[in-house]
């Protein structure tokens, strides 16, 4: 995230220092749900891409099309930011650092004048390490503090204020909570960032969190999918690998269980080599775990994947105009770049592609619709 942009992100995202059978229910499905959970957040009965588009898509030119699949990277400045959304139409930003100037003086609705179809704000304030407001509004607890100190109603009831403030400042996405399970010391890769290595626990602290985001107004966004807590690594620094998938379903998975309990979420796919899933490629750039992530796990929300720009585990493979279109061609709805720069290259590539068929219109008028569904903005 530029230099302070760089966390999972940072760490999907950010650090303020800088196939199921057919006879058997799917691990995601509403028949696995207990009574209790999903009275309070029903899942959608709708499987993946069987929803009608939204009518605006159709209105949209290509480049119009695949700008809304971007979420680019900014630090700072007003006027810049503004510029990028003006010249680009992009789908979203992310900020990182710490950008006050952003967060103050209504520079974002100033922002939001400036596109044609609203644009997404996102931050990743998890707390602890990495969050984004706290030189304007104080810090809170890593995750790890939240979970050893306070209880799920008290998290929820910090998260709804925390996220009233981003409301209040123009973000509506928080790339968080984070469902990676692991006990590894507080400062590595996920590190005190995790709520518990315990599942359960880990699952009732996250919803508490996203609960009161979404109370708030803002949509929290889980993650690292398939789960980086037992990783080898950082991918910031090159690849990771987890366990293989069979040891995942145990164990690092079992947060995603009855997905539909969360309510309205998008998920983080991260750079993480698996084992018997994504023959030796990245999760964010293998279709092998968008695949999973749906069908398995039925989840037909929003898929933004980790940072694309600014982590080894990609940027030593690919360029990011391949590494986005590769993220996109796998089913990812939102291609992530925390570096900013020249957008139009990426968006070259992405014409390109949907020009020649590499990038099929199913996938992009599929994604867009989520994405504009995510902002409100379908017809």
């Amino acid at each position: 995230m530029f230099a302070a942009m760089t966390g999972l992100l940072v760490a999907g995202c950010g650090s303020s220092e800088a196939p199921t059978t057919q006879n058997a229910p799917s691990p995601g499905s509403a028949a696995s749900e207990t009574p209790s959970e999903s009275s309070s957040a029903p899942a959608s009965s709708a499987k993946p891409d069987s929803a009608p588009a939204c009518s605006a898509v159709a209105d949209m030119s290509t480049r119009e099309k695949v700008a809304q699949l971007v979420v680019v990277g900014v630090e700072s400045g007003e006027q810049a930011t503004t510029q990028i959304v003006r010249d680009n139409q992009i789908g979203g930003l992310f900020i990182g650092g710490n950008a006050t100037d952003l967060f103050t003086g209504d520079a974002l609705a100033s922002v939001q004048e400036a596109a044609d179809v609203p644009v997404s704000i996102a931050i990743d304030d998890e707390g602890g390490r990495v969050q984004r407001l706290d030189e304007l509004v104080g810090d809170i607890p890593s995750a790890r503090e939240m979970a050893r100190t306070m209880s799920p109603q008290d998290v929820r009831q910090l998260a709804v204020e925390r996220g009233r403030e981003m409301n209040e400042r123009g973000v509506t996405v928080d790339y968080a909570p984070d469902l990676d399970l692991t006990d590894e010391p507080a400062g590595e890769a996920i590190g005190d960032r995790s709520f518990s290595t315990d599942p359960a626990t880990a699952r009732r602290y996250a919803k508490a969190f996203g609960d009161g985001l979404l109370e708030a107004g803002i949509q929290p966004v889980i993650k690292h999918f398939p789960g980086h807590g037992n990783a080898s690594g950082d991918s910031h620094a090159g690849d990771v690998t987890t366990p293989p998938l069979p040891e995942l379903r145990k164990h690092d998975l079992k947060p995603y269980e009855r997905i539909g309990q969360y309510g309205d979420v998008g998920v983080m796919v991260g750079h993480l080599t698996v084992p018997q899933l994504t023959d030796g490629q990245p999760a964010s750039i293998s279709p092998a775990a968008y695949r999973l992530l749906r069908e398995d796990y039925d989840f037909d929300g929003p898929v933004v994947t980790d940072d694309l720009g600014a982590m080894k585990a990609i940027t030593d493979r690919h360029s990011l105009p391949e590494a986005v279109l590769l993220a996109l061609q796998a089913g990812a709805d939102q291609a992530l770049w925390s570096s900013g720069g020249n957008v139009a290259p990426v968006l070259d590539r992405l014409e390109r592609a949907a020009t020649s068929g590499d990038l099929s219109a199913e996938r992009i008028d599929t994604s867009l619709t989520r994405v504009l569904r995510a902002k409100d903005a379908c017809d």
